[in-house]
């Protein structure tokens, strides 16, 4: 068998399931990333790949949502700004901040979260009186969205992994969004900061093309598929989901630190 086809079966099936996975609750670069990796492609070609990829499919996914009404569109704006803002900042400082204080940190964070939405069961529930309050005056919720996008873009340029499910989690806690809106307003700080790292990685010649181009077309097929499945089943399906993105992130970072 052709040693390209062998490389796109190995690949494009995870590249589907992390575009699903993404799509609905954040995450889909702990399923992609190792993808790459394992099929022996080089670290930085790897990277470069993946966020050309995820951001073909985020797109996909942000479109899905927003056609669906389930983006704050100013919300989502503001979030984007600073998340670009947030990356460059976090990346400036990945060289003074050891990785592993930030991976032991999330060692503690990560099970405090998954209990804090086991026990609050009403925990991004759909939210009416909030939906309202928006529409009439979102001036403190647009600065509030701005931070957030600052403070997990940070995030994203320090480690990377699971950005999209904090920002899901931070728009749900403190702006009271249900969990269906908050995922779709997470998709247009993701694909903020996937088209900003995407160009760089292009411009330094960092892109496996003869495999991004099947592999994007597994990650649309993945986050379309994954963004209407949440749209249908709701808050609810995207809950889950989460507990199975904090899982996989909980390992990978054990896994890091051990290794």
């Amino acid at each position: 068998m052709n040693a390209f086809i062998r490389l796109c079966l190995t690949v494009c099936p995870f590249i589907f399931i992390a575009g699903f996975i993404d799509s609905v609750a954040g995450g889909g670069g702990l399923i992609s990333l190792p993808a790459y990796l394992m099929a022996g492609i080089p670290a930085h070609v790897a990277a470069g790949t993946n966020k050309v990829v995820n951001g073909c499919g985020t797109s996909i996914a942000t479109l899905k949502y927003f056609r669906s009404g389930k983006v704050r569109v100013r919300l989502a704006v503001a979030a984007a700004a600073g998340a670009l803002l947030g990356s460059a900042i976090g990346a400036q400082l990945a060289s003074l901040i050891p990785e592993t204080v930030l991976k032991m940190i999330m060692l503690v964070a990560l099970p405090c979260a998954a209990v804090f939405m086991v026990l609050k069961k009403d925990f991004g529930a759909d939210n009416e009186e909030y939906a309202k309050r928006v529409e009439k005056d979102g001036k403190r919720e647009i600065i509030i969205s701005a931070l957030i996008g600052i403070l997990i873009g940070c995030y994203d340029g320090l480690v990377g992994p699971g950005t999209g499910t904090f920002m899901i989690l931070a728009f749900t806690a403190f702006l009271s969004m249900d969990l269906l809106t908050a995922s779709g307003c997470s998709k247009a700080g993701n694909l903020a900061s996937n088209v900003a790292a995407a160009v760089v990685w292009i411009l330094h010649g960092s892109v496996l093309w003869n495999l991004a181009f099947p592999a994007i077309a597994c990650n649309i097929l993945g986050n379309y598929m994954g963004a209407r499945y949440a749209i249908r089943g709701g808050s609810k399906r995207i809950r889950g989901m989460m507990f199975v993105v904090l899982g996989l992130l909980f390992a990978k970072i054990v896994y890091d630190l051990i290794h």
